[in-house]
């Protein structure tokens, strides 16, 4: 089970982080976006460390209250229920 979900939260941030890096360069080009509820959906299921990485990396989304706010927000609470799941 541990294991599972070790590679279950690699894999998700990865292709978080993939997503990120793909929008930024959407909108370099002017071409069709991914929404931003993908984006932030993608963080919510795991991947926002991924997001946060992303966001770094591809300097995408850092002037947006939700991205700049809302994805420390999301690893605050992903850390804060893990803590809870493994101390249960």
């Amino acid at each position: 089970m541990t294991e599972t979900l070790l590679y279950y939260i690699i894999g998700v941030n990865v292709l978080t982080f993939l997503v990120y890096g793909i929008d930024k360069w959407k909108a370099k080009k002017g071409k069709w976006r991914i929404s931003e509820a993908t984006l932030l959906l993608l963080a919510i299921i795991g991947g926002s460390i991924g997001a946060w990485l992303g966001m770094k990396a591809w300097h995408h989304k850092t002037m947006h209250k939700k991205f700049k706010y809302g994805i420390p927000l999301i690893i605050l609470a992903q850390i804060a229920l893990i803590y809870l799941i493994c101390n249960y």
